[in-house]
């Protein structure tokens, strides 16, 4: 493996514009002034080009799906090349009639380096994803970008040490995890405090366990779908947390914004060479992790 070198990542915090090619074309413009600041590689959130249609269960929202390759491959994979820089670019993908995934695609200047689809599905008030997605049938994957190997989740996935360790485990540095999180308004009040700290300890405590960075990237806004209801207000905080768990970079909660921020891939080894939960794990001992529940 080729000597890594410190680089720049960058976190699009953004909410979508009024039209999916109005927010391929904004993503693609904030990944370009994203790489003239000197990203390397740049995250949008998950589903960045349309509203969270999944507020509701409803058959015309399926007409948002998009092929690959597709409209948003193609405009970020454009930005890619000319801007030298890797684009983990989240999108809707249409797989065929009635099979569609939550998708990330990674685009290096070079051109795609494959895709990850969403393994974990959610089902919560309104969070129907299950009435859209098909789980992720690709497993927990690695791509070997310019800048060193990573790990691409997707939102609800974030919840599952065993998708972080899976995905650790196959040599990634970082792990991005494209999100769309958010408060219900009704129970912002009460609980808005503990979700979104749950929603970060979590995270932080991936880099810990696994040794590498961590990146959440989180769309911005207040949802209110065309049915009506309080909507979701999304609280954006993504942020970059370092192999020890320490938040590098974070967001405001309802701004839009590119966040900056420096990995030093050297830091994953001596992290878990000191740290060595690698080292020490049972392997001969976690077959029962395989059972949904153990009586």
């Amino acid at each position: 493996m080729p000597q890594l070198t410190p680089f720049t990542v960058g976190l699009i915090q953004m909410a979508p514009a009024d039209t999916p090619e109005r927010s391929i074309e904004k993503a693609a413009q904030l990944c370009a002034e994203a790489a003239a600041k000197g990203a390397r590689l740049v995250c949008l959130p998950e589903l960045f080009a349309t509203p969270y249609f999944c507020q509701t269960e409803d058959h015309a929202f399926f007409g948002l799906a998009e092929p690959l390759p597709g409209p948003t491959t193609e405009r970020l994979g454009q930005v890619a090349k000319a801007k030298n820089i890797t684009i983990v670019a989240p999108l809707f993908e249409r797989r065929a009639p009635g099979l569609y995934h939550n998708t990330v695609a990674v685009l290096a200047p070079q051109g795609s380096l494959g895709i990850y689809r969403k393994m974990h599905i959610p089902d919560d008030p309104l969070f129907y994803e299950k009435f859209y997605f098909t789980p992720g049938d690709l497993g927990f994957k690695r791509f070997d970008t310019p800048v060193g190997p990573i790990g691409t989740l997707i939102c609800w996935d974030q919840w599952y040490p065993e998708a972080a360790r899976l995905t650790a485990l196959r040599g990634s540095n970082i792990l991005f995890y494209p999100t769309a999180i958010g408060w219900h308004p009704s129970e912002k009040a009460q609980h808005g405090a503990e979700q979104r700290d749950a929603w970060m300890t979590i995270q932080r405590s991936h880099a810990i366990a696994n040794g590498c960075f961590v990146a959440a990237v989180n769309r911005v806004g207040h949802e209110v779908p065309e049915s009506g209801g309080d909507g979701i207000e999304f609280w954006g905080s993504s942020f970059l947390a370092g192999p020890m768990g320490k938040i590098l970079i974070q967001g405001s909660v309802d701004q839009e914004e590119t966040l900056l921020a420096e990995v030093d891939p050297d830091l994953v080894d001596v992290t878990r060479t000191h740290w060595p939960f690698l080292r020490d794990r049972r392997i001969d001992a976690y077959g029962p992790i395989e059972k949904r529940y153990l009586d």
